[in-house]
């Protein structure tokens, strides 16, 4: 793995910084709290995300962006052939691959997840391998012995055999289950071969039966198709006879009804005959009538004549009266000079009226000015009054000694006449000033000038008033005079209307006449109707013949076919007794035909059941055997894991056992460079525990430099390790404020040591706040903090100093 370019935007106090870097030995100078772990910090959060940063989400914003303004870190990396960009903020991260567009993962999880499986390593494993701090450096000694073997194994791959032995314990744990549940659920075989035999027991009784209800049913079936021929002829015949015996009632029927309409017609013809005789006795006695019909219509006519002429006579009463107090109204209307005085009247009050207003106006205007003029010029006096008495105790306060406080000149002999002056001047202005305020008492109350005009114009408003209703009545009243002549037009044409309709209404009227007409009319038309009802009965007699003569011929007929349909019936020969012992013995066959019916698909469904008990034991026995074959086979996959299980233990056992003279073995090369020599050889023990071994002895005590001196080699060989494993370099290896404890000599050694690893890490970055030899170095990142702005600065030296990011 390999670093390719960094960017930070409001991550900390990186608000925009951007590193482009390469492989070789690179150096990240500055001072403590200038900011270059954090890029380190920033390398980790976009790979792993919150976990690997310190504190919460709001400490990692830079503290001077804006509330929404996005934190966001950006890592490009290549691993193996590939190359990945990362695009990480506090809400969402992005993966991409070999550039690209869509991203192999999209969220904070799956981002995480899918760098730990492209490293194979976990957060600690990562910077336990790739970054080794000050701090980190005795990482092995802070460790108990087990810890130790479990974390050399995981990060040198050993772990993954474990992994696979667990996969195979969970298998074989699933296998075991499976097996145990064929071998339980397996059937005993005893009891397939007693099913076996009650099934066959059971089919041989159920087709013993099915023969019996086959043979019965045949003989049921046989009986009824005997029986059927006859019980449906019988049907038939039943249908027959009723169907005549039906129609013969109809025929009966219809004898009967013609019977009774040729009674009910021979007795109207009798009513006919009498009454041609009734009509022919009163046939005289109504020869007036049409007459006295005609005379009493006239009656009517003049009747109603007299009546209209009543209400129009009483109409033309009412008419001449309203006329009369029409023309009484008319005559007491005003004369035309009447309202033209009354008019000239209301203009002299209305002038006198606005000739009062004005003057009062005047006068009142002329008061109320008068009285603000005192007002103001007793404010200004009085205002005068203070201004001259205040100067006058200034001077005073001033003495014939001091200077004038308004011009500022000194007073000396003119003192006795300013003060002679201002005396003068206030006694005039008090003088004025009690002549305005005698003024203002005296113009405190209207004039009575005023007060008399004012009366007068009441009085004049109120003879206005009452002129201008007067005259309003006088217009109102000529008004109406148009209005009262029209009317009396009017009525005056209704009465010679009237009194034309009059005329020609008649003048006399015989009510005795009209009434002794209406009660012989009266009197006649019951007999009228009578000899009607009588003329109409003797007019249908002739069609009462008709209609006895053709009821007469329909009896005959219905009786003669009654008698043919009665014969037909007799000849049928049908039998209801027969018929209903025909009809119980065919539902008895076919009740029986029913219960052997259903008795034969009972004893079939008792055959087929017992067959399909039969198959049923085939089919559970030969699931059995293929269960036994299943078993067979999982237990044989069984037995294959269980001994891969211990192949793989029996490996781990040998890598281990390896593994700690290995990496005794890297250390102390390491070691030997790191010292220049003096240290050439370092054990660990069981536990892990790194020892310095002088010449043939142990050498337990340790400077705190020398410490850091072995604790740097041992990283440096787990980091070869891995990448010996791998079969690959590491490529990477990021040391950070491990120069701290060192003096000069072993520091040039360390980098020296670091020039020469190139070979097995081609990309080496070192982060100090000391400086070492920088000529040794690829390239010089400076990193500086701007206190003004809070912001961190990182300047590519290597470049001449010019700014990389801010």
């Amino acid at each position: 793995m390999q670093l390719l370019r960094l960017r930070l935007r409001n991550f900390r106090q990186h608000e925009s910084t951007e590193l482009e870097l390469g492989s070789g030995l690179t150096v990240i100078l500055g001072s403590n709290g200038a900011g270059k772990t954090t890029l380190l910090e920033a390398v980790a959060w976009a790979m792993y995300g919150m976990p690997a940063a310190r504190g919460g989400r709001e400490s990692i914003r830079f503290r001077g962006a804006q509330p929404r303004a996005r934190v966001e870190v950006e890592l490009e990396f290549a691993l193996g052939p590939h190359r990945y960009r990362i695009l990480r903020s506090l809400n969402s991260a992005e993966l991409y691959c070999d550039g690209d567009p869509v991203p192999i993962a999209n969220s904070l999880g799956a981002v995480t997840e899918r760098v730990t499986r492209l490293l194979s390593m976990s957060r600690d494993e990562f910077f336990n391998t790739y970054f080794t701090g000050q701090k980190e450096l005795s990482v092995m000694a802070r460790l108990s012995g087990p810890e130790r073997a479990q974390f050399l194994s995981r990060v040198l791959g050993y772990e993954r055999i474990r992994e696979a032995q667990e996969r195979l314990k969970d298998r074989r744990t699933g296998l075991r289950a499976r097996l145990d549940a064929l071998r339980s659920g397996l059937a005993d075989p005893r009891e397939l071969q007693a099913a076996e035999e009650r099934g066959r027991a059971r089919l041989e009784s159920a087709k013993a039966s099915e023969t019996v209800a086959a043979e019965l049913f045949a003989l049921a079936d046989s009986s009824l198709l005997e029986l059927r021929p006859r019980w449906e002829r019988l049907q038939q015949l039943r249908e027959t006879a009723l169907a005549t015996e039906a129609e013969m009632r109809v025929a009966e029927h219809r004898a009967a009804t013609a019977t009774e309409r040729a009674a009910g017609l021979e007795a109207r013809m009798a009513e006919a005959a009498a009454a041609l005789r009734n009509l022919e006795e009163i046939a005289g006695e109504l020869d007036p009538l049409p007459a006295l019909r005609a005379e009493a219509e006239a009656l009517t006519r003049q009747a109603e004549s007299w009546t209209q002429r009543q209400g129009l006579v009483a109409q033309q009463g009412e008419v001449r009266t309203h006329l009369g107090t029409v023309e009484q109204r008319i005559a007491r209307l005003p004369e035309p000079s009447a309202l033209q005085a009354m008019q000239n009247r209301v203009d002299e009050v209305k002038e006198a009226l606005a000739a009062v207003a004005a003057e009062a106006d005047a006068l009142r205007t002329a008061w109320v000015r008068d009285a603000q003029d005192a007002h103001t010029k007793r404010t200004g006096l009085l205002d005068q009054y203070q201004e001259l008495k205040t100067q006058r105790e200034l001077i005073v306060a001033a003495g014939p000694d001091g200077v004038c406080p308004t011009c500022a000149r000194p007073l000396g002999g003119e003192y006795p006449a300013m003060l002679e002056l201002l005396d003068s001047q206030i006694e005039q202005v008090v003088a004025n000033g009690n002549f305005y305020k005698q003024r203002i008492e005296q113009l405190q109350g209207e004039p009575k000038e005023v007060e008399e005009l004012d009366r007068r114009r009441q009085e004049l408003e109120r003879e206005l008033s009452a002129a201008t209703g007067e005259l309003g009545t006088l217009n109102a009243q000529v008004l109406e005079a148009g209005r009262l002549r029209q009317e009396r037009e009017r009525l005056a044409f209704r009465v010679r209307e009237i009194q034309e309709s009059l005329d020609a209404l008649a003048a006399s009227y015989d009510a005795a006449r009209h009434q002794s007409v209406t009660a012989e009319i009266r009197r006649l038309e019951p007999l009228a109707l009578q000899a009607e009802r009588l003329r109409a009965l003797s007019d249908r007699a002739a069609a009462l013949a008709g209609d006895l003569e053709a009821a007469r011929v329909e009896r005959a007929e219905a009786a003669s076919h009654a008698a043919e349909l009665a014969a037909r019936l007799v000849s049928l020969g049908y039998n209801e007794t027969v018929y209903r012992d025909t009809r119980e013995a065919a539902a008895l066959a076919e009740r029986a035909r029913g219960e052997a019916e259903i008795a034969l698909v009972r004893a079939r469904g008792e055959s087929a059941a017992a067959a399909e008990t039969l198959e049923s034991v085939g089919r559970r026995r030969a699931e059995r055997q293929a269960r036994e074959r299943e078993a067979e086979a999982a237990a044989a996959e069984l037995a294959v894991h269980q001994e891969l299980d211990r192949a793989l233990t029996d490996l781990r056992t040998d890598l281990n056992a390896d593994l700690r003279p290995d990496l005794s073995d890297l250390a102390s090369q390491f070691l030997h460079d790191l010292t220049n020599g003096r240290y050439s050889d370092l054990e660990l023990d069981e536990d892990y525990v790194a020892r310095v071994v002088e010449g043939s002895d142990t050498k337990t005590v340790l400077s705190g430099g020398e410490e850091d001196v072995v604790n740097l080699a041992l990283r440096l060989a787990i980091s070869q390790m891995i990448a010996e494993r791998a079969g690959q370099p590491l490529s990477l290896l990021v040391l950070d404020e491990i120069l701290g404890s060192l003096d000069e000599e072993r520091r040039g050694l360390v980098v020296e040591l670091l020039r020469a690893l190139a070979d097995r890490f081609p990309q080496v970055i070192l982060i100090t706040h000391v400086e070492p030899m920088l000529e040794e170095f690829d390239r010089v990142l400076r990193v500086t903090y701007d206190a003004s702005r809070g912001v961190s600065v990182v300047q590519d030296e290597a470049a001449g100093g010019e700014d990389v990011a801010a």
